[in-house]
């Protein structure tokens, strides 16, 4: 069988931040990957809303991973079909393997930069955010407090 494994990297923008969506407000924002990753941080809130989520994986990047799975699936199963069709020894079952065309696989880019750099004191990290988020006050991405935009 083939391997169905596939990785995809996610670019980061010139600071080294990668970018970020709630599924739940659908606000944007850009995080370190290393600081998204570190051991200590258990899990990530959305400067946005505040509310936490398993996954912040923009629409593009679940698109991209949804089309590279369906292509790489195709692909096993032509090949799959092909060995029948190669083995094929009995004269009266024709078999015939036609490949169906790829799912287009855009390439990720790092995306929206008109995002501040808002340094949170609580965990002594940066996250970047909208400037009206920045101004109103958001939340930690990295414990959850929120930050009332005065620091």
């Amino acid at each position: 069988m083939t391997d169905l494994n596939f990785e995809i990297s996610i670019p980061s923008d010139k600071d080294g931040f990668c970018l970020l969506q709630c599924p739940l407000c659908s606000g944007f924002f850009k995080l370190k990957p290393q600081d998204a990753e570190a051991e200590d941080v258990i899990q990530i809130w959305c400067p946005n809303c505040g509310i936490k989520s398993d996954n912040y994986l923009t629409e593009d990047v679940i698109e991209l991973a949804l089309n590279m799975g369906e292509n790489m699936i195709d692909d096993a199963l032509f090949d799959s079909f092909n060995k029948v069709k190669k083995s094929n020894r009995n004269k009266n079952v024709s078999v015939k393997v036609k490949k169906s065309s790829h799912k287009h696989e855009n390439p990720i880019v790092a995306g929206i930069e008109l995002l501040d750099i808002q340094k949170y004191k609580c965990c002594q990290r940066e996250a970047k955010i909208k400037p009206i988020v920045k101004l109103i006050g958001s939340y930690c991405p990295f414990c959850g407090v929120n930050d009332d935009g005065n620091h």
